[in-house]
């Protein structure tokens, strides 16, 4: 007898349609499948015969083939051990649905007691069901909230192979899962651990921080050991707008597919930060070696990128976030899988004036000599400083703004500035490909940057006394925009011309 049942794999950010063929050959023959990789074969066989024993189903003597396509897909990530088992207890006889099985999908790992385990990548997944208009889709108990964030499907949560063969065979039906009505809406007031009000002092790096993410200007932090550098970098994320529907979804994908979404609130609603150690890999960054893993970069995807002590950076590393920056995603490959993932982040980085951190330190004298400091700054890549519109210089902080007690501007003040400046910068690019000032080329620059007189005058004085060069004159052009935006302003006045330079 064959059986079919529809189950789904994970390819970068989107679910693959996996059909399961099951057929018994009525002869002893060795439990053999097709189209799974060697690495979830190896544990299969065994897994799926205890839970289905467990689940007081009996496990066919005869040989079992299962046949998993289409076979040009990779189908290593997690899920198939249900469908598996749903297609061995109906090949042999044993219940008979009465459930239009093959309009629906099956998602779940199964424990050797016939539970029904957490799965990662649900979201695409079930994202996928509805796309290819399922009726239905069985998912894992645990992963029933994350799986109702797609809307316009059915969603079935399984907590028992038992329970999911009951159901299919007209026994006690499962009732379809309730979604949470209001959990969209709870992206709008996010608390964050790290808040600007904490750092006390730097407040001209905070002005500078909050210039970089509404007009989204990659930065580099430069300054001494213990100058707050690292702390400024994970506030970042408090002062972005809250992310809209489409961006929490995605952002929820991307961490569905990587295992850290949390079964209680399975919704994304803070903005990511990532920071790579310096021991990271290309395949870290990229999230090459498995198709269903992503690396730091797709991780970062709507929010920070935080590479602590550039220069440690390998060369390598330097260019692919290049690359990154430059295409706005990143590529996943995997034996002959081609495919891409987001990767749209705000960069910040962070270094020391030279290598012992005290050259600008009116503290501690600096023991560098000029070659190693020359050679310390070369270790930063050419072509990634291309993408750095913001240097921000970290000085040591005073001991007394430590010490006192009046309170910082919150981030939430700040981010209210933020996302009105964002406004503008959406109502300004309507119609365009355009998202954020940083993406501005030469021509976007003509069109979008009016300059006042004084301002006109400011920027020919600094063009000869500084002097900037072209690639200079275009980044403090797009700065100054964003600070004109933040001023509600439409022209580039003097003062936001001389902010950008400074």
């Amino acid at each position: 007898m064959l059986a079919r049942v529809h189950s789904c794999s994970v390819l970068g950010v989107e679910g693959a349609l996996v059909e399961v063929e099951v057929a018994l050959s009525g002869e002893a023959a060795p439990f053999t499948v097709v189209g799974l990789s060697v690495s979830v074969i190896q544990a299969i066989e065994a897994r799926i015969e205890a839970a289905i024993k467990q689940s007081t189903y009996l496990f066919p003597p005869q040989g079992i083939t299962i046949h998993c396509q289409p076979a040009g897909i990779c189908k290593e990530g997690q899920g198939h051990d249900l469908p598996l088992a749903i297609g061995i207890v109906l090949a042999s006889g044993q219940v008979k649905p009465e459930t239009q099985i093959t309009e629906c999908l099956v998602l779940g790992d199964l424990a050797a007691d016939g539970r029904v385990l957490h799965t990662t990548g649900i979201l695409p997944m079930v994202a996928l069901a509805r796309e290819k208009r399922r009726n239905a889709i069985f998912v894992p108990a645990e992963d029933a909230g994350e799986a109702a964030l797609v809307g316009g499907i059915t969603i079935y949560p399984v907590e028992t192979l038992g329970q999911l063969v009951a159901h299919l065979g007209g026994g006690r039906q499962m009732e379809p899962y309730t979604p949470d009505p209001h959990i969209l809406a709870s992206r709008e007031e996010v608390p964050y651990i790290h808040d600007m009000a904490t750092v006390r002092g730097q407040e001209h790096v905070k002005r500078a921080l909050e210039v970089a993410v509404s007009g989204s200007h990659h930065s580099v932090l430069c300054g001494p050991p213990g100058s707050g550098k690292r702390i400024l970098a994970r506030a970042t994320p408090s002062i972005f707008p809250a992310m809209t529907v489409e961006e929490a979804l995605v952002v929820t994908r991307i961490a569905s597919v990587n295992g850290l979404l949390s079964s209680a609130f399975p919704l994304m609603v803070q903005r990511p930060f990532r920071a790579p150690p310096l021991t990271s890999s290309q395949e870290d960054f990229l999230g090459s070696r498995h198709p269903s893993r992503l690396g730091e970069m797709s991780l970062a995807h709507e929010g920070v990128l935080f590479l602590d002590e550039l220069p440690a950076y390998e060369p390598q590393m330097q260019e692919t976030v290049c690359r990154a920056l430059e295409r706005k995603k990143v590529p996943i490959s995997h034996a002959e899988t081609r495919l891409t993932s987001p990767a749209r982040f705000l960069l910040l980085a962070s270094m020391r004036p030279c290598p012992c951190g005290c050259f600008t330190d009116p503290v501690k004298a600096c023991a560098c000599s000029p070659a190693e400091i020359a050679g310390y700054q070369c270790h930063v890549s050419k072509h990634l400083l291309d993408f750095i519109d913001i240097s921000i210089e970290v000085p040591r902080l005073d001991q007394g703004k430590l010490a006192q007690k009046r309170q910082a501007e919150h981030s939430y003040i700040i981010r209210a500035r933020v996302q009105e400046a964002r406004e503008r910068q959406r109502q300004r690019f309507a119609g365009t490909p355009l998202i954020s000032h940083a993406e501005m080329g030469p021509s976007e620059l003509r069109t979008f940057c009016r300059l006042e007189p004084a301002a006109e005058k400011m920027v020919e004085a600094a063009i000869h006394q500084l002097p900037l060069s072209p690639h200079a004159f275009h980044r403090a052009l797009k700065v100054a925009r964003t600070i004109a935006d933040l001023g509600r302003s439409e022209r580039i006045a003097a003062p936001h011309i001389a902010e950008a330079i400074q």
